[in-house]
């Protein structure tokens, strides 16, 4: 049992989130790319060396940190959705890196990705992976 909205009954709650969150994942992808660049000319290019891990572990941090400060990372809050708990709540700190966490390891492992991917446009609440290990859900956000 949840305090979530039903996906039958409140189907508002839930409508359009893939299509958002692929939104979502598009401006947070260029935000941790410019990031990512920042960090490459602070380095004196040193860190083109180590790109992948470089662009994997800006991701987590900004993830992880635009999350706990409000549930939702830039990209979310552009698109207008934000993650919840099983609850209801916003996440927390700890919530918010293991959601983090989650998203990271599935991105390096492409075939987990698309698992996920699949998820989130067939379950009725439009989980994800990541989403359905840690009892989260993305809902569009109260206005």
């Amino acid at each position: 049992m949840t305090s979530l909205p039903d996906p039958d009954y409140q189907a508002e709650f839930y409508a359009n989130t893939a299509p958002k969150r692929l939104v979502a994942w598009v401006v947070d992808s260029i935000l941790i790319v410019i990031l990512s660049l920042i960090t490459v000319f602070l380095t004196a290019f040193v860190g083109l060396i180590i790109w992948p891990l470089l662009y994997l572990v800006i991701g987590f941090v900004y993830r992880a940190a635009t999350i706990t400060s409000g549930s939702a990372t830039l990209g979310m809050r552009f698109a207008g959705i934000e993650l919840r708990d099983l609850s209801g709540r916003r996440l927390d700190s700890q919530q918010a890196i293991l959601h983090s966490a989650g998203y990271s390891f599935s991105i390096a492992i492409p075939v987990l990705q698309v698992i996920s991917i699949i998820m989130m446009l067939t379950n009725s609440r439009g989980q994800g992976l990541s989403d359905s290990l840690l009892g989260t859900v993305m809902l569009n956000r109260r206005v």
